[in-house]
């Protein structure tokens, strides 16, 4: 086995800073009342089990934490076997994680969060039927050792993926071609009496091999067919990445190989992906997570507080901290400044200042801009797109490109030109709903291509800096540990299993629908959406809303969109499966 790659020090302790002590005021007494009552308004439950909730949910994320319980899952023999040989005492320190299991990255904040997943589906799903035969831990160190293989393997390969293209370029083209599958569509079986269904006029627009032929529930043979090819298309992808993946020694292995595959093909993809992720309900709850992380928000305590408080009510008042007599009593020609309404020249005054600061931040932002832009290093030569021009991103691949091979590959395209742009166009009907605004931003795209300087092209001084920005706050490799353990405590809350959530009714299925348009309405400014839609009507923006998440709502056409990312993402990772078939690259392995 080749020597564990050097990692960058783990898992960091938070030390807060002593503070000085502050110097206690009349003032500082009141806004400690204040805040004593405010927090007393809005705890609704008694003190004692509100705080052991949210202390449960820290707990088991938090670093500290999550070592002890992969060091008690999966490290158990290693910690007695240390004791024993070495005499250690239960309270000496233990052994750090790296130097117990062996690394699954280069970076040991995301080897935690992965190591605490993989604690949890060994402890549920292997250690409740293996230590009733055996109670050794070989087993469970080779499953252990073959997937810190994989996971550096898959690390290598994710390095040499064009993250941007995939994520701006082809993700979007592809929900961009279900978007316009879905609405034509639609749009021809709501105009003609005597067109098919639109499953079967998308399936024609959108194919794919695994959910052929259409499903139509008064056809059983029909439904049995598209099932049986949607599960060989799962054995087929999976049992090629394990032909690309696994060591020899463990591909060579056939029952392995095929507890594996079944596993994979059935369990994550089968359960997971096709039964679960394709569901209309699932993505308009992620879209409303979505929705209301990004939008504004103001602290709890005075969302609660103000819900409590009884309008025209100022909180002193409320509080008791100020008298009402003395609010009442005294007359407004005390405070002229106050009374008096804005003046034209005043108001005036104020927009020519506006106007002056956003002026000033824009030209210093673009002096900004052009003096970094010849600093920051080129695309070019910041990742590399392996994937040959002449095969889609769209193409299966269970399906061979031989052709593809005497290529070479196609030169990267400038940001401005990705679909992502097109498919947030096309999603929005911003074409049909604001023309005008359309054709200005494809003027100024036009003109960013191919206007003087040439700023949008690829490595130009535009290009350059979404690139920047791009890898600085969306590609941030910072982020991905985070977003391990949110999936974690999602998947896996207290370290076990989240029960199985029932599936809602259809009327619970439309409020889910309403819910997820109103979290969009909310992260919009107010003046955008009515611009936007062209009423200042609530009901009827949020029945505008509901009709464009209507794309959506269908699982059957759900899974076009969701199988196109699987493939499209394996493909990206492993480029073999789109040259040879899975014979063919276990032939090479196996000889």
């Amino acid at each position: 086995m080749t020597q564990n790659p050097p990692r960058t020090s783990s898992y960091l302790k938070n030390h807060t800073p002593d503070l000085a002590p502050p110097i206690v005021s009349a003032v500082d007494v009141a806004a400690t009342t204040t805040s004593t009552n405010i927090a007393q308004l809005s705890h609704s439950s008694p003190p004692a089990r509100q705080s052991e909730a949210p202390k449960q949910a820290t707990d088991f994320t938090s670093d500290k934490a999550t070592a002890a319980f992969i060091r008690r899952t999966l490290c158990a023999h290693h910690v007695s076997n240390n004791t024993l040989s070495n005499g250690e005492k239960a309270g000496s320190t233990p052994r750090p994680i790296e130097e117990l299991l062996p690394p699954l990255t280069s970076s040991n904040e995301v080897d935690l969060q992965l190591y605490a997943i993989i604690a949890v589906i060994l402890k549920e799903f292997v250690y409740t039927w293996y230590t009733k035969i055996t109670p050794d831990h070989v087993f469970v160190d080779e499953v252990i050792q073959i997937i810190a293989h994989c996971t550096r393997a898959l690390e290598q390969r994710l390095r040499k993926v064009d993250l941007e293209a995939l994520l701006l370029d082809e993700i979007p083209d592809l929900l961009d071609s279900h978007v316009k599958a879905y609405r034509v569509s639609r749009r021809a079986t709501g105009y003609q009496s005597l067109a098919s269904d639109y499953r079967e006029v998308y399936h024609t627009l959108n194919p794919h091999p695994a959910l052929s032929p259409v499903p139509y529930e008064n056809d059983p043979s029909c439904i049995l067919e598209q099932g049986q090819n949607e599960a060989a298309w799962r054995q087929l992808l999976v049992q090629g990445v394990l032909a690309v993946l696994l060591p020899t020694e463990d591909l060579e292995n056939g029952c392995l190989r095929a507890l594996v595959a079944e596993v994979f093909s059935e369990t994550i993809l089968g359960n997971g992906v096709s039964g679960k992720a394709c569901e209309g309900w699932l993505i308009w709850e992620a879209i409303t997570k979505i929705a209301e992380a990004i939008r504004p928000r103001t602290p709890v305590v005075e969302e609660v507080v103000e819900s409590k408080l009884e309008p025209g009510l100022n909180r002193l008042e409320k509080f008791g901290l100020l008298s009402s007599s003395n609010q009442t009593t005294e007359p407004a020609e005390s405070y002229p400044l106050i009374a008096h309404e804005p003046t034209a020249i005043s108001t005036l005054l104020w927009l020519v200042v506006q106007y002056t600061v956003f002026a000033v931040t824009a030209i210093r932002a673009v002096i900004l801009a052009i003096a970094t832009s010849s600093s920051l290093p080129a695309r070019s030569m910041t990742g590399s797109n392996p994937w040959p021009p002449t095969v889609s991103a769209r193409q299966s691949p269970l399906l061979r490109a031989d052709a593809a091979t005497t290529e070479t590959p196609a030169p990267k395209r400038p940001i401005l030109s990705m679909s992502v742009w097109s498919c947030a166009s096309h999603l929005l009907e911003l074409e049909s709903r604001m023309p005008w605004l359309a054709g200005f931003v494809s003027l100024l795209h036009h003109g960013a291509l191919a206007g003087p300087g040439k700023l949008g092209r690829t490595d130009g001084m535009l290009d350059r800096l979404l690139a920047h920005h791009i890898r600085s706050i969306i590609l941030k490799p910072a982020l991905l540990p985070p977003a391990l353990r949110s999936l974690r405590s999602a998947l896996f809350p207290n370290n076990a299993p989240a029960p199985p959530r029932a599936v809602p009714t259809p009327a619970e299925i439309l409020d889910i629908k309403r819910q997820c348009a109103r979290a969009l309405l909310a992260a919009m400014p107010k003046a955008v959406s009515e611009r936007f839609f062209g009423t200042g009507d609530e009901k009827v923006m949020l029945e505008e809303a509901e009709a464009l998440l209507d794309v959506f709502g269908d699982v059957y056409l759900n899974k076009h969109l969701v199988f196109g990312i699987v493939e499209l993402v394996v493909v990206r990772l492993f480029p073999e499966l789109a040259l040879k078939g899975v014979a063919e690259l276990m032939e090479e392995r196996l000889g």
